[in-house]
């Protein structure tokens, strides 16, 4: 039985990812490896990411130690870490946005990135940068920060968030052909959109499970 390492910096993505395994692959075995800290010192610190690699390069041995087949970040403010990192396993090292950004890549030419943290915004326009030159293609990014949505999630009100959320989406939509969800604990707000327009969004937990999933086979 395959076995996937999710490795999380909140508590919010863990269900969420663990029952979307379940669904795809109801045999998968998964651990979590969760450690609330990271983002908090990346939000107090300019989002600067060397202060938090050593734990992160730690949780990753943990992960390969407990047997992992496949490693996941969970979180796309320390995504670059696992990129950096991949080389030195023979397991993948995978970053959960990685198949969302090659998606919006592949179908636009201008895209929106959405992030709730100010941390993420960088590493997730940076990833789509990284998906544009491999195909050799010029993009144009927007950027849109929601961070009092990230504040009433952190308080508990999940409905605030997803509300406050979506608002910013349908901004930030008028302006680009498609729309990243920089963050894994954003993707239920796109559910609350208007239906006809929700494939404008792209969210990475679908779309990075599957990848993990496909890597295995």
């Amino acid at each position: 039985m395959a076995k996937i390492a999710l490795i999380h910096t909140t508590p919010v993505t863990v269900d969420s990812l663990n029952k979307l395994l379940k669904e795809k692959e109801p045999e998968i075995e998964n651990i979590n490896i969760v450690d609330d800290s990271i983002l908090p010192e990346l939000i107090n610190n300019q989002a600067d990411i060397s202060l938090v690699e050593e734990r992160v390069k730690y949780y990753i041995q943990v992960a390969a130690d407990q047997g992992a087949d496949l490693i996941m970040s969970a979180c796309s403010s320390i995504g670059e870490i696992f990129d950096r990192e991949n080389e030195n396993y023979k397991q993948p090292l995978l970053r959960i946005d990685s198949a969302m950004a090659e998606k919006a890549v592949k179908n636009a030419e201008k895209i929106g990135v959405a992030a709730t943290l100010a941390t993420t915004l960088k590493p997730s326009t940076e990833l789509i940068k990284k998906k544009a030159a491999a195909r050799n293609k010029e993009v144009e990014i927007k950027t849109a920060l929601a961070d009092s949505a990230y504040q009433k999630l952190m308080e508990g009100s999940q409905a605030e968030h997803d509300r406050l959320l979506a608002e910013k989406l349908k901004e930030l939509a008028v302006e680009v052909e498609v729309v990243v969800l920089a963050q894994a604990s954003m993707a239920r707000a796109v559910s609350i959109l208007p239906a006809e327009e929700q494939n404008k969004f792209l969210t990475s937990p679908e779309l990075g499970i599957q990848k993990a999933l496909e890597s295995l086979k």
